[in-house]
């Protein structure tokens, strides 16, 4: 999400959503189109008022936590209006079109960690150096990492991290009781330390798993936090592609395919519909769960799963999946007032209200610690601040390249044929090298 990063984030009929997403798409290029990209900065209507549009992607949960009515309360005068698609990858094949056309962009658009390197070494012309308006004054309120990934090659600061991906294990206490699995937190937490030992505890639910529920939702998901575990995952600290010798990267890909022959999987795609459902209708045990993916299971889940849900520490050790950013094209059109927006939404107190209430985790350091003591009660009382502030300690400060989101998607389409129809993952894995070959030239 962000990562989201998506920062997050969450950053929440596959044919029925498809044509309400693109639908959405086109409806929002035309209204920002029709309101023009000439980036004067004119009022929109009588009295001086403005509309300032967002575009973002999967749950940033801005609104969700009330944060754009209170600016709005805070700024009289102004409005905020979101648009956002709910995968990421159609997101951003969106914003590519828009931004070489240079119209429908909206005030502010959101980047996922994975993008932020190809805005930053290949795009930092298509959006705003946000120094113009004093945004080099934020530097110390984030981590330098964070800062570091959306600063152009000439110092330029492309956009202001929202939060990034601690990650965690979430996990159904209802579904361990009824297989026999223990479920507290700290017990669990040392059974699977090891991702060996959490696939070895999964073929013990297996075997007497409720209903026709699976121990985890798809390895894709088990192949996305395992990598987020290292710091060099597509390339190395000199931006030479390594993906495919990388040995961590063949860990997480056979400790994936091994789940999927071994049955463990609820072999559901991420983001689909059915995915969806499946949060509440109890289809699977356990979830890989960056900071982010909080606040997505309560809004797919429901109030009905409250209390179900618990969290533990992840097995192998800390790592980051996700993390995004906000970002002001340089063809929108309320830039100054787009900038103030975005800074107010990234500012340490909005960060710690956001986490509190929608799990995504801080990237300003001002808010880690406020939110060390924090506590939710929809997860059966996890101590959430200490959970994900330790990972956030702990993980690694990941190599960031240009190509990482679309090598990524590459190698979970790859799984997702291992583990949905059979395929070998020799087979599977050529075609991943393929599918990237394509996709990045």
């Amino acid at each position: 999400m962000p990562v989201a990063r998506a920062a997050a984030t969450v950053r929440t009929t596959q044919a029925r959503r498809t044509a309400v997403r693109l639908g959405a798409v086109a409806l929002a290029g035309t209204l920002l189109a029709a309101c023009g990209s000439s980036g004067d900065g004119a009022a929109d209507g009588a009295g001086g008022r403005i509309t300032l549009t967002v575009d973002l992607f999967g749950s940033f949960g801005y609104k969700e936590a009330g944060l754009y009515a209170e600016y709005e309360k805070l700024h009289p005068g102004v409005t905020v209006k979101q648009t956002d698609t709910e995968d990421e990858n159609d997101y951003w094949k969106s914003l590519q079109t828009r931004l070489a056309g240079g119209g429908g962009l909206a005030d502010v658009q959101g980047v996922e960690v994975g993008r932020i390197a190809s805005v930053a070494q290949q795009q930092s012309d298509k959006f705003e150096d946000l120094r113009k308006y004093g945004a080099e004054g934020l530097r110390n309120e984030f981590a330098p990492a964070k800062w570091a990934a959306a600063t152009g090659r000439g110092g330029e600061v492309l956009g202001l991290g929202t939060d990034v991906g601690p990650e965690a294990m979430c996990y159904r206490t209802d579904l361990f009781r009824q297989a026999g699995l223990p479920t507290d937190r700290a017990e669990l937490a040392k059974k699977w330390a090891t991702w060996d030992g959490y696939l070895a505890l999964g073929k013990q639910y297996k075997a007497k798993a409720p209903g026709r529920s699976a121990w985890l939702d798809s390895v894709g998901s088990l192949y996305s936090i395992m990598i987020g575990q290292e710091k060099e995952r597509y390339y190395d600290a000199s931006g030479k592609l390594i993906w495919e010798e990388n040995p961590a990267l063949r860990t997480a890909w056979d400790h994936s395919v091994q789940a999927a022959r071994d049955g463990l999987s609820a072999k559901l795609d991420q983001w689909s519909p059915q995915w969806n459902q499946a949060f509440a209708a109890g289809s699977f045990a356990t979830i890989p769960c960056p900071a982010w993916m909080l606040g997505y299971i309560k809004g797919q889940a429901g109030e009905s799963g409250k209390g179900k849900w618990d969290i533990a520490a992840l097995p192998g050790g800390a790592g980051n999946w996700g993390g995004s950013y906000l970002a002001v094209p340089r063809a929108a059109r309320h830039k100054k007032e787009a900038y103030e927006l975005i800074k107010w939404l990234t500012a340490p107190e909005q960060q710690r209200r956001l986490f509190e209430k929608q799990g995504n985790f801080p990237s300003a350091t001002g808010a880690i610690d406020k939110v060390a003591g924090a506590e939710d009660p929809y997860f059966s009382g996890a101590p959430i601040g200490q959970i994900f502030g330790d990972a956030a300690k702990a993980a690694p400060v990941q190599v960031l390249g240009v190509h990482d989101q679309n090598i990524a998607q590459q190698i979970t389409n790859a799984l997702s044929e291992v583990e949905r129809k059979g395929v070998s993952p020799d087979k599977a894995w050529s075609n991943a090298r393929k599918g990237v070959a394509n996709t990045i030239g």
